[in-house]
């Protein structure tokens, strides 16, 4: 079945869609997210707020709208990014990857704050965000596993394996604390069977990679740190050898990480 071309008020209503969006945006990082208005937006790109209704019917569903296509963009560059390295190169997978999300952030602040910063009042992210959000942590994810997949969790090196560490009061220990991420791993098919502590060293550097972000795109380390790329990539070397991603026979480079682009 051939495929109607777009037609004349297809691709005008397609514009006048996207040049919303590109001014949504664009509040996003003058204001912040919390103080997104369709009636700003609509004097922004010159039209009448009952016309920016027929595209956005609320401001939730602009909000959706640069939820889906942040996630997706972002996920897109760290795919991108990632996909050229070499499989077995785990470690470098790890850092193109890690610096794709750094790339985007702070080139997209308002949007990174709109993703991973507070909350917006009142806003429910719908499931139809779920997906697009999803993109760039499977990414680091498959990089895990990828590297530990051939080790079963009773082969784990010895200071790796749960309840080798001191107890802390009473603690649950890894495994119960995340069990749902376990979970999720072998549901998505990254491991049949994923030992805990991998899934918790994982889940702890994917948040220490946006904690770090955090604190730089919203000014929490000024004064802590001279030079944010460069900090940011030995925060990312240093957890993928939390990782064990250049452990012996995973195929790591043995060479260090070139300067921050």
């Amino acid at each position: 079945m051939v495929e109607k071309a777009p037609t004349a008020r297809s691709l005008a209503r397609e514009a006048v869609h996207a040049s919303i969006l590109a001014a949504a945006r664009a509040r996003l990082t003058d204001e912040g997210p919390a103080q997104l208005s369709l009636r700003a937006v609509a004097r922004d790109v010159g039209m009448v707020s009952s016309a920016v209704y027929r595209y956005f019917p609320s401001r939730d569903d602009l909000l959706t709208a640069l939820l889906v296509l942040d996630y997706d963009e972002l996920g897109a560059a760290v795919e991108t990014a990632e996909a050229p390295v070499d499989r077995a190169d785990h470690v470098g997978r790890w850092v193109a990857a890690c610096r794709a999300v750094r790339h985007w952030a702070v080139g997209h602040p308002g949007d990174f704050a709109l993703l991973y910063g507070s909350p917006v009042p009142g806003y429910v992210a719908p499931q139809d965000t779920i997906e697009p959000a999803s993109r760039t942590t499977h990414v680091l994810v498959r990089v895990v596993t990828d590297a530990w997949a051939d080790v079963a969790a009773e082969d784990l090196p010895p200071d790796w394996r749960l309840g080798t560490g001191p107890a802390v009061d009473s603690r649950p220990g890894a495994a119960a604390s995340v069990a749902d991420a376990v979970a999720y791993t072998r549901a998505r098919g990254f491991h049949d069977d994923p030992a805990p502590e991998v899934v918790l060293r994982t889940l702890m550097a994917w948040t220490t990679v946006f904690g770090v972000l955090s604190f730089e795109l919203f000014g929490h380390a000024v004064g802590s740190v001279t030079d944010p790329a460069a900090y940011f990539d030995e925060v990312v070397v240093r957890l993928a050898h939390d990782l064990g991603l250049d452990r012996p026979g995973t195929g790591a480079v043995g060479t260090r990480i070139g300067a921050a682009g």
